[in-house]
């Protein structure tokens, strides 16, 4: 019996619940993420007169793969969480996992039973649609208290807001291949292009070969690897190849930071690919571009940083303002870049885990999904959500989890994935 069927059943056969319903408080609502986000009226109006809802132990609250139109947070008790095959995981009340929806996708992605008796908050996805969106071009930075008086953050703001910042230069291969392309050349046009870059030419041919591409005949030169490829593909396999140029710097301390965030990103965008190639619903070389550019905006920011003297910053006054400037600064490279609209609000939702633009799987969705999946193993993931929480899991046609508790079908495409990092090293 799932949750919204115990609403309709005689339930006099079942056990008492110990638990009432609370009614529900800002202060509740304060704890949860994301809807903590939410402006403090919206808070209040939402807790007028809400009560949690309780269910007696044993409840089978959620069948995998039911039609959802809520989240729903576990206030009080425990719960036990599973997949078709039995691979289960408990999630307890306050505590760092309870700080999340227990499920909130379009679909419900697991099974869900209460072990305990349990209280519920359910909030409708039009509710959780109604968190801040993400900004637009220019997009303002959205800086936290604590930050306020961060001499470098304010002075990036400044330059960056002023529209005085340096936005890097697309790498020139990648310009010129875009600009012949939209101008509706063929292969042999293309390959004279990329040919001009004799490293890239070369690197083409080897992504070509590599066992993603599942060929028996190899390619042997560069027209044969962009006939197999197909032209899209190929520009974004270029601009994606040329980009590791923009990730420089003579600073060693910035030069440290460039190497650890392009490393990282080159494992988001082999994630993303795979995940794209195993949906078959998104263009993989697209997923592996759109996973590399969503920290492009940490480049203007750290080569303004090494140009200010010394006193200014430390490694760790560094790292604590990444996370708050790479979204907007991104998007507004990919729009100055003429980067369709899809790929420049990626930065904007990345580490949204809870954005939901469609039924259907999207390219931001395999970003957000890949993302959250790279952080699995690392200390962040104890204040991130389930995976299989998220809206993006949602979509997705089967679900699984892991030995990690992550999504089976990346667990048993990890050779995939290594063989896209060593197919797409740069």
């Amino acid at each position: 019996m799932s949750l919204l069927n115990y609403f309709f059943k005689d339930n006099k056969q079942g056990s008492a619940c110990s638990i009432n319903p609370d009614p529900i408080t800002v202060e509740t609502l304060k704890t949860l993420i994301p809807i903590r986000s939410l402006h403090t009226e919206m808070l209040e109006s939402f807790a007028t007169d809400r009560y949690s809802e309780v269910f007696p132990a044993n409840t089978i609250l959620f069948n995998q793969g039911e039609q959802n139109d809520s989240a729903y947070f576990l206030l009080k008790g425990t719960v036990i969480i599973s997949d078709s095959a039995g691979k289960n995981y408990e999630v307890e009340a306050n505590t760092a996992r309870a700080k999340f929806p227990l499920c909130s996708g379009i679909k419900h992605a697991l099974n869900v039973i209460a072990k305990t008796d349990v209280s519920l908050l359910r909030v409708s996805h039009k509710i959780m649609c109604a968190l801040p969106p993400a900004s637009h071009h220019p997009a303002p930075l959205n800086i936290p208290k604590e930050l306020t008086d961060n001499r470098l953050l304010q002075a990036f703001s400044q330059y960056y807001l002023e529209e005085e910042m340096e936005v890097p230069s697309l790498p020139d291969i990648a310009f010129k291949l875009r600009k012949a392309i939209q101008a509706e050349i063929g292969v042999a046009e293309a390959v004279k292009i990329i040919q001009l870059d004799p490293v890239m030419a070369a690197k083409l041919i080897q992504v070509a070969n590599c066992p993603l591409y599942l060929t028996a005949i190899p390619a042997k030169t560069c027209f044969e690897a962009v006939n197999r490829i197909g032209l899209k593909a190929t520009q974004n396999l270029v601009i994606s190849l040329s980009l590791k140029q923009i990730f420089h710097s003579q600073n060693p301390l910035i030069k440290k930071i460039l190497d650890r965030v392009w490393r990282q990103s080159i494992y988001i965008s082999c994630i993303c690919y795979v995940l794209a190639s195993e949906t078959k619903k998104v263009n993989p070389e697209e997923a592996l571009l759109g996973g590399l550019v969503c920290d492009i905006g940490i480049v203007p920011f750290l080569n303004f940083a090494a140009n200010l003297p010394e006193d200014y910053y430390k490694e760790e006054s560094l790292e604590r303002v990444i996370p708050f400037i790479r979204g907007p600064v991104s998007a507004y490279i990919l729009r100055e870049w003429s980067f369709p609209e899809e790929l420049y609000e990626i930065p904007l939702y990345a580490d949204d885990w809870y954005q939901h633009r469609g039924n259907q799987i999207s390219l931001i969705d395999i970003v957000v999904l890949s993302r959250l999946h790279s952080k699995i193993g690392t200390p962040e993931m104890a204040n991130l959500p389930e995976i299989t929480s998220i809206p993006a899991a949602s979509k997705l046609d089967f679900i699984q989890l892991s030995p990690e508790n992550s999504l089976h079908i990346l667990h048993d495409a990890q050779t995939k994935i290594n063989e896209a990092k060593r197919a797409f090293a740069i």
